[in-house]
């Protein structure tokens, strides 16, 4: 009896001969040999569902696609304008970048991804943003007046070979930052957060004066506290009596906003799959408080008016952490938008794939894989 070909989904396996009843049967197992290929995998097969689903990406978090699992490490440099971001990523690259520009004056203008590339070019934020092998689509939802904004500057370099740069534009102050840019700047600064790695938050010594802007900016990285490192640049033209000065300063300022612990990328995915369970069981909750039949506005409308109240619902009937909850007022905005008796109700077979992922996929990935971190 002539064998057959079985496909069988595992986590890390060579393609190997074995016997089943008598038959000689070639199992095919699909090769994972990496921690970002087994993440993608388990995004693919079991979170992805769950988020197309229940509209997750419908409310802040855009679907993953495999460019943002291929991606380099990405660091992001904020800070308000000539603080040094432009020149300390000249520092590390001990050059120039293909459409860096420095001055005393707001001068970097646009949001400027630094990348690994075989030739010195500048790519269109327009263009990039529509490739699916880079991490950037979900910039797309940013419009065309910040795409005009955006680029990517490739060239070869051996510390691009290993992560990617974003440089920023300065925040600006008070009119200056609500006229000149088009866009949503805190919104595009808050997608960055969540895509990036690591945030590096420049200051000068000699302008510590933080803006009610830069405030702003800083408060939509609180979710993200856990990727900043705040730099002191410039801090070799102050004596060190200036320093301890500068250094209580900044420390007071910016106590109530920041904590650092080390950065992980893998945590990041954790906390995505977390959240993403979490608006599952709102979603199909919210669809189980409607009606069947008559009142159905006034019903959405009460939903949406008591939502903090639902949240509250949620959460003690399935044992769920406050800490995965969204913001309401954020929630609150963008339910007013959707049609609630158009949303899926309780699946709990993909509910218990992403638990099961949570879990046992994760762990045994790590450990087969040789977690990193340890």
């Amino acid at each position: 009896m002539g064998g057959s070909v079985i496909e069988v989904d595992l986590q890390a396996l060579i393609s190997k001969r074995i016997t089943v009843q008598g038959i000689v049967v070639s199992v095919q197992f699909q090769l994972r040999t990496s921690i970002s290929d087994g993440f993608k995998w388990l995004y693919m097969k079991k979170l992805k569902p769950l988020e197309v689903t229940y509209r997750f990406h419908g409310f802040g978090s855009p679907l993953l696609s495999e460019g943002d699992f291929d991606a380099k490490p990405l660091v992001t440099l904020l800070g308000q304008y000539s603080t040094g971001k432009t020149t300390f990523i000249k520092h590390l690259l001990n050059r120039s970048y293909p459409g860096a520009h420095i001055g005393p004056e707001p001068t970097t203008d646009r949001f400027v991804a630094v990348m690994s590339g075989p030739e010195e070019r500048s790519i269109p934020g327009n263009t990039i943003a529509t490739q699916a092998d880079m991490p950037f689509s979900g910039l797309t939802s940013f419009g065309a007046s910040f795409l005009s904004k955006f680029e990517c500057c490739q060239m070869p370099h051996p510390l691009l070979e290993h992560i990617s740069l974003v440089d920023t534009p300065g925040v600006l102050s008070g009119e200056m930052q609500r006229t000149q840019r088009a866009y949503d700047f805190t919104g595009v600064t808050s997608w960055f957060a969540a895509k990036c790695d690591l945030i590096l938050l420049l200051f000068d010594p000699h302008k510590l004066d933080v803006s009610d802007e830069f405030k702003r900016v800083i408060s939509c990285l609180r979710r993200h506290d856990d990727k900043i490192r705040v730099v002191l640049n410039k801090a070799d033209q102050i004596d060190t009596q200036q320093l301890m000065r500068v250094y209580g300063a900044l420390k007071w300022s910016l106590g109530k906003v920041l904590n650092t612990p080390e950065v992980m990328r893998i945590n990041e995915f954790v906390k995505r799959a977390r959240a993403a369970k979490v608006h599952a069981h709102i979603i199909s909750h919210l669809k189980n408080e409607m009606p069947l039949m008559i009142g159905k506005a006034k019903a959405q409308q009460r939903l949406i008016d008591n939502l903090s109240d639902e949240f509250g619902k949620v959460q003690r009937k399935f044992q769920l952490p406050p800490g995965d909850f969204p913001n309401v007022e954020h929630f609150r905005e963008i339910l007013k938008g959707y049609n609630i008796d158009d949303f899926e109700g309780l699946k709990l077979h993909i509910i218990r794939a992403v638990d099961d992922m949570l879990d046992d996929d994760i762990p045994n990935l790590l450990k087969d894989l040789e977690n990193p971190y340890d």
